[in-house]
């Protein structure tokens, strides 16, 4: 061990010492079920030899959105973790009653997101937003919060933040997708929480609830990955790939239906939107009557209803406005053919998940 490993303290989480260059798996109590089984929250750490950022990189705060887990699985397989600066607090399910129950929610239906920052003698939710921003996330200097989008949706690649915040900004365009929006916070998330901390923080979205996707799990630990040599936690690369900057999107808005009924949608993730362009149908499944749905303005396709049956005032598209609409949509399509291809960090020696 180098004399720099020996003069860095461990890193303390949860009574647990971590030694520098060494890694623990630990057991954070959160909860009991009803049958007084204990239930934890388990949390990777990795204490860096040298000092340098403490990163927490978190999924599955709604314990259905799955594509996170596997990012965090395969970033803790990659050989170049051992060359760390710093310390990587990786936490794959947060909400681990939801992820029990492939449920977005916890067991009293609260959305642990909401319940931020949480209080030791509140609601269940509340209870475990407390343990989990007091045991985990105050030990951070930065942090990832992965997504998806809810269960019947899907999410094109992206990055939400507070651009007002020079640090996050620099994440955001280091996390290398294309498409970011400067997102206001809600009150009762991690992203509120850790604001009002001090802590930067950007939140990845990426695909579907309860599915594992290829493409967005490539693109999210090779965002992670860049956001951690942006900060100096990783070696840069020796000839880092020229990347387009990243389009932030000035609002977006969701197209909702105005009947009920069965939805035909026309246009993917990641399309080009223009005003007053046809995007799909509603139709009666008892009638010949079906209502065509147009956009009101222009922009890309971020998200999507993916469930063919419909209520009235029901979300079906969700698009972002860009100054240069054209360019995002070309970004994009380059973006999703060579993350598809095979970046050597993304999918290092996994096989690809088959759609």
């Amino acid at each position: 061990m180098s004399k720099a490993a020996t003069r860095r303290p461990p890193f303390r989480l949860d009574g647990t010492s971590v030694a520098p260059g060494e890694r623990a798996l630990i057991q954070i109590p959160s909860a009991q079920l009803y049958t007084q089984t204990p239930l934890d929250i388990p949390v990777h750490v990795l204490h860096g030899r040298r000092p340098g950022p403490v990163l927490l990189v978190c999924a599955a705060i709604h314990g259905d959105e799955l594509n996170g887990v596997e990012i965090i699985r395969r970033l803790l397989r990659m050989k170049g973790l051992k060359n760390l600066r710093g310390t990587l607090i990786a936490v794959p399910v947060v909400n681990v009653f939801g992820f029990i129950h492939k449920s977005r929610y916890l067991p009293d239906r609260r959305d642990l997101n909401r319940c931020f920052p949480g209080s030791e003698k509140g609601s269940l939710g509340a209870r475990v937003a407390w343990q989990f921003r007091t045991g985990v996330m105050e030990h951070a200097t930065h942090v990832i919060d992965l997504h998806t989008a809810a269960i019947y949706r899907s999410n094109l690649p992206q990055i939400r933040t507070n651009l007002e915040t020079e640090v996050n900004e620099g994440m955001a365009k280091a996390f290398g997708v294309p498409v970011v929006l400067n997102a206001p916070l809600r009150d009762g998330t991690l992203r509120a929480a850790a604001q009002d901390e001090q802590i930067p923080v950007i939140t990845y979205e990426a695909g579907e609830a309860l599915r594992f996707e290829e493409g967005p799990i490539r693109a999210g630990v090779h965002g992670v990955v860049n956001v951690m040599r942006h900060l100096g936690m990783l070696r840069a690369r020796r000839r880092p790939p020229k990347a387009a900057e990243p389009a932030v999107a000035r609002s977006s808005s969701w197209i909702r239906a105005e009947r009920d009924g069965v939805f035909r949608p026309l246009v993917a993730l990641g399309e080009r939107i223009r005003k007053d362009q046809l995007l799909g149908y509603v139709s009666s499944p008892f009638t010949l009557d079906e209502v065509e749905i147009h956009s009101s303005f222009g922009g890309i396709l971020i998200g999507r209803n993916n469930l063919p049956l419909v209520n009235e005032g029901e979300a079906l598209f969700h698009i972002a406005r860009f100054e240069e609409v054209r360019e995002v949509a070309q970004s994009w399509e380059n973006f999703a053919s060579d993350i598809l291809e095979g970046d050597e960090v993304a999918s290092g020696d996994e096989p690809p998940i088959a759609p």
